[in-house]
């Protein structure tokens, strides 16, 4: 195959409900054979929302919708770099990091090196050899490159298949900071709405109808800057491809810098300090930090929890917000 393919399945209607993934993806993808599709899989190309799922013998669920990628033929594996890591924690089995702003997390057409894992590769050296795929090693979940904030990679494979099956189900704990424009009504609150890709723009997602999957984000107001703007916890049940990004637009809250979601949002008056209107309608990325994460060890069954402050820019993006 000369270039990448990204495959996707239908819905999952209930009568697939409960099915191996394996014979699932074989029978949605006929022209791939169920030996590729399983190797495919246990290198970690088959990914469910923002997770990667390694195990061929996961049951599919009903609502589901399940992306297959077929890399190219020929694939460089990525090498390792000596990039700085801010790591939070490390052992044996796993490692959690606070990823900077403008870091992709694995190689990707457009972002083939300078990514995460090129710098986990020399940071743990071979340990990470073949974890969850050639090109994406020991990586279990992703945030956006944009994003800043807390990732946790394993380093064999119990650990992968461990903190896969526990953000499949959702059991992982993450709660993201946001900077958007405007403050939520009501302050505290839940938002319920389907996502899935939007019928106008195939580059963004959506609130949508009956092709969406359940996404739901509990968010409250920690700080209001004037009624112009608001720092905002979200907590997510569920994990979305953009979820919070999403869920905030469509409260009318699109955040900050985000320039596929809120590019067109701007603040305006003409009594506001206009550096200070520089700094906000210019911001250099979507403002969102992934703030706190917490999961279940896949060795000791210990309850991990960590969390992060700001990064500087967000710092200044705030304190620029509080002399509006």
């Amino acid at each position: 195959m000369a270039d990448t393919t990204i495959y996707s399945t239908e819905i999952v209607n209930k009568d697939c409900k409960g099915l191996r993934i394996d014979k699932f993806l074989t029978q949605s993808f006929p022209q791939l054979s169920r030996s590729q599709i399983q190797r495919l899989v246990s290198e970690g190309n088959l990914t469910c929302d923002e997770v990667t799922i390694v195990d061929n013998s996961f049951k599919v669920r009903e609502g589901e919708i399940y992306q297959l990628t077929v890399p190219e033929a020929a694939e460089a594996n990525p090498l390792p770099e000596d990039i700085p890591l801010d790591v939070v924690y490390e052992d044996e089995d796993l490692i959690v990091v606070n990823k900077p702003a403008g870091m992709t997390v694995h190689p990707a057409p457009g972002s083939p090196n300078h990514t995460l894992v090129n710098a986990l590769l020399f940071h743990c050296g071979d340990s990470l050899s073949g974890i969850g795929g050639v090109k994406r090693p020991g990586i279990v979940h992703r945030i956006d490159k944009d994003t800043s904030g807390l990732l946790v990679a394993a380093k064999n494979d119990a650990a992968h298949r461990g903190l896969c099956k526990q953000f499949a189900e959702h059991s992982i704990e993450r709660t993201y900071n946001a900077f958007v424009f405007g403050v939520p009504t009501p302050r505290l609150g839940r938002i319920e709405g389907d996502i899935g890709r939007s019928p106008h723009d195939r580059k963004k997602m959506a609130v949508v109808g009956k092709n969406g999957k359940t996404a739901v984000t509990n968010y409250k107001t920690l700080e209001d800057f004037n009624g112009y703007a608001a720092l905002v916890q979200c907590n997510l049940e569920t994990g979305r491809t953009h979820q919070i990004r999403v869920h905030l637009t469509s409260k009318g809250n699109p955040l900050i810098g985000d320039q596929l979601y809120g590019k067109d949002r701007k603040l305006k008056g003409k009594n506001l300090n206009s550096q200070v209107l520089e700094t906000i309608n210019h911001f250099s990325r979507q403002a969102l930090h992934a703030k706190s994460l917490g999961f279940i060890h896949p060795r000791s069954g210990e309850t991990l929890q960590f969390d992060s402050v700001l990064p500087e820019d967000l710092l200044f993006l705030q304190h620029s917000l509080k002399l509006l």
